[in-house]
């Protein structure tokens, strides 16, 4: 099973290179290549959305993507460092008045997720916020 493992301070900026190491992993994994922008998309959202959330509460930890080849399933965790980071989307983070927009546009990030991703599981781990997302792989990975 093999795993690679990224961190990136939480700047807008650096989602599109966790995009662009989450498809090329994926593809190497044995994605089918029709499902890659699925990818793309999923993960582009999971890291926009940990990225506000750290910088609306305030927290200068990294954003934390993990990418582990399975033998059936090729699976991405994008974990935030809010306390609670699961549960923003209800509320339970409000730094201002904006706490109910913000809301909205987290649970929005996670609608979108939703409707890419067949295997979501939303929850939270001892550093805060986990959104896991899985795909199936082809029996013969694609090598480069």
């Amino acid at each position: 099973m093999a795993t690679v493992e990224l961190r990136f301070s939480a700047l807008p900026e650096h989602v599109r290179t966790a995009r662009l190491v989450a498809a090329a992993v994926a593809r190497r994994a044995g994605v089918d290549e029709s499902v890659l922008d699925e990818v793309r998309l999923a993960v582009g959202e999971a890291c926009s959305r940990a990225v506000g959330l750290h910088r609306r509460s305030g927290i200068d930890d990294a954003v934390r993507v993990k990418l582990v080849e399975q033998e059936k399933r090729f699976l991405i965790e994008v974990g935030d460092g809010v306390p609670g980071g699961a549960g923003a989307e209800a509320g339970s983070h409000a730094i201002d008045g904006s706490a109910g927009e913000d809301a909205a546009e987290a649970a929005m990030g996670l609608a979108v997720i939703s409707g890419l991703v067949d295997d979501l599981d939303i929850s939270t781990d001892e550093h805060g916020g986990v959104v896991r997302m899985s795909w199936p792989v082809a029996i013969h990975p694609v090598l480069p």
